[in-house]
């Protein structure tokens, strides 16, 4: 049974969608950055679902058919999403998964929040300031930062096959321009801000059970931060592309599969 819910975060109506198993575990679904129910959560929770699981893939905050600030990337108010997704599927055993940005911010939220039985990131970005400052060099860390603040309310595209965007290139063009629905192209330049200063790696000693799924190669999630993480499980596939996990089948089933083999053991 699929079901249409509105759920309540600090005073903003997210839109949502439950899919009801009978059975008693549930999962809250976050997916990429700047992405919709409508996207990669929405065959998520549809393929997890399948396996037993009751779903739910929501809208954040600003994003899709949700209330909130349009186009923001807001770290703390989807963490506070996080948590009010939780309590929408209270009476279940409940984990989170996150898929791409929303590995990281599955991890975090469920460092934080007692309710969470298990948590799993496929494909997911484990961001960490130290990181991008070793890489980068602190001082280039730290103007990429300024101009962010600088330009913070300004939009910028969300994807470009060519240009300035805020994931440049071909790859996610190619995913994002085929899923329109509810999505809009466009974004703050304060997002980016919130992505280059969250820090994922910093929560790892108070995570509950953990499972990561990543390929061997992907451009835009890093593959060190993944295995720096340090899930108690690692599923390493290896795929070609990092939307290679959004909707081709030959990774998405594994990916399916691991995650609910795991939660089944653990959630």
């Amino acid at each position: 049974m699929t079901e249409r819910v509105t759920i309540h975060s600090e005073g903003l109506a997210l839109s949502g969608v439950i899919h009801r198993s009978a059975g008693p575990q549930a999962i809250v679904l976050t997916g990429p950055f700047t992405g919709v129910k409508e996207q990669v959560t929405g065959l998520y929770a549809e393929r997890l679902a399948a396996e037993g699981f009751t779903t739910l893939a929501f809208d954040h905050r600003g994003f899709g058919e949700s209330e909130g600030r349009p186009q923001h990337e807001d770290s703390q108010g989807k963490l506070a999403d996080l948590r009010a997704a939780v309590s929408v599927l209270d009476g279940y055993r409940v984990a989170l998964v996150g898929i791409c940005l929303g590995g990281g911010y599955a991890m975090r939220a469920a460092a934080t929040d007692p309710r969470v039985r298990a948590v799993a990131g496929i494909a997911g970005a484990y961001n960490s300031p130290r990181w991008f400052a070793e890489r980068m060099g602190a001082d280039a860390y730290r103007k990429a930062l300024t101009a962010m603040i600088e330009g913070y309310d300004s939009f910028l595209p969300a994807v470009a096959r060519d240009g300035e965007a805020a994931m440049p290139g071909e790859e996610p063009w190619a995913y994002y321009s085929a899923h329109t629905a509810n999505w809009t192209n466009r974004v703050t330049r304060g997002s980016l801000h919130s992505l280059m200063t969250l820090d994922v790696l910093g929560v790892r000693p108070l995570l509950p059970p953990s499972l990561i799924v990543h390929g061997r190669r992907d451009d835009y999630c890093s593959p060190e931060l993944a295995e720096l993480m340090a899930a108690d499980e690692t599923v390493w596939l290896d795929s070609e592309r990092h939307t290679d996990f959004y909707d081709a089948e030959a990774y998405v089933s594994p990916a399916v599969t691991a995650t609910a083999e795991f939660l089944r053991r653990h959630g």
